[in-house]
């Protein structure tokens, strides 16, 4: 009986759908953009029908092309996750996150952000802007790196211990402020596990600081960062207020996950396995945006 059900499965399966998630599986692997060519190669169609496939997901925001032509994964993706249903995710994260982003933002006049790992990158996946007169805003899709940011600091230093290792083999710079050797990093992700929130000093981008912490499942995994990024010169009384709000809003995400997940373990939006609780990790030096 179990022969005959997969056997209908493979029968009535629709080619053109299977074929575009071969297109969406591509752009996943290559955050940095894939090109027409490097999809005819993938699906094996005519280079028409790929363009025409592409074409109709740009219209739709599925996909987006760039000036260069290259083609990513389109925002609209994010729009779908965000409703995902909580029989299939058992919670829904974006919609959890929302309100304390946009109360966060409210009280310090800052943008705020969620960010969760996304394969060798993180992805911001909400956002709520700043009403202040110098907030920085935060735009949901954009992909940014793991070591170079509060946020990204978070996502690493409570990742499994393989990927840590894998992500400080190159360390790109991109201020004078980013942290460019491992062993520098892993004593930094060791401070930020013991402390449970990351300060970037303008390490991702001159000019610009920000506080962030974890947020965690009804598992103890870290799933998502909740950060408020803000320009340098700012008083440490102010920086201290950040700290406190990013902090208890992670908390009050946190906690609103674990009422909301059922017993049975949860998947949240990261693409890639989350860490494990922290008490049973062994890390480098001391873990699926």
């Amino acid at each position: 009986m179990t022969d005959i059900s997969e056997d209908a499965a493979q029968k009535y399966r629709i080619p053109v759908i299977e074929q575009m998630v071969e297109v969406f599986a591509l752009l996943e692997r290559t955050p940095e953009g894939a090109t027409i060519r490097d999809v005819v190669k993938a699906v094996r169609l005519s280079r028409t029908t790929v363009y025409r496939m592409l074409n109709t997901l740009s219209a739709y925001d599925f996909v987006h092309r760039s000036p260069a032509g290259s083609y990513t994964l389109g925002r609209r993706l994010l729009t779908l996750a965000a409703h995902v249903a909580p029989t299939v995710a058992s919670y829904d994260l974006l919609a959890i996150a929302q309100p304390h982003l946009n109360k966060i933002s409210e009280l310090l006049g800052e943008g705020s952000k969620l960010t969760v790992p996304s394969g060798d990158n993180i992805l911001v996946v909400a956002s709520a802007q700043g009403h202040g007169q110098y907030a920085l805003s935060a735009t949901a899709g954009q992909r940014l790196p793991f070591h170079a940011g509060a946020a990204g600091k978070i996502l690493l230093a409570f990742s499994l211990q393989e990927d840590i290792e894998r992500r400080l083999t190159k360390l790109e710079r991109f201020t004078n402020q980013t942290i460019t050797d491992p062993k520098q990093m892993l004593e930094e992700l060791a401070q930020i596990r013991k402390r449970n929130w990351a300060r970037d000093m303008g390490e991702q981008m001159s000019g610009v600081h920000a506080i962030a912490a974890p947020v965690r499942d009804h598992q103890d995994t870290v799933i998502a960062a909740v950060s408020v990024p803000f320009v340098t010169g700012v008083d440490e009384k102010r920086v201290a207020d950040i700290k406190q709000a990013v902090i208890a809003a992670a908390q009050s995400i946190t906690n609103d996950i674990r009422s909301a997940t059922p017993a049975a373990p949860a998947v949240g939006l990261a693409t890639e396995k989350p860490a494990p609780k922290r008490s049973a990790q062994k890390t480098v030096a001391k873990p699926k945006q």
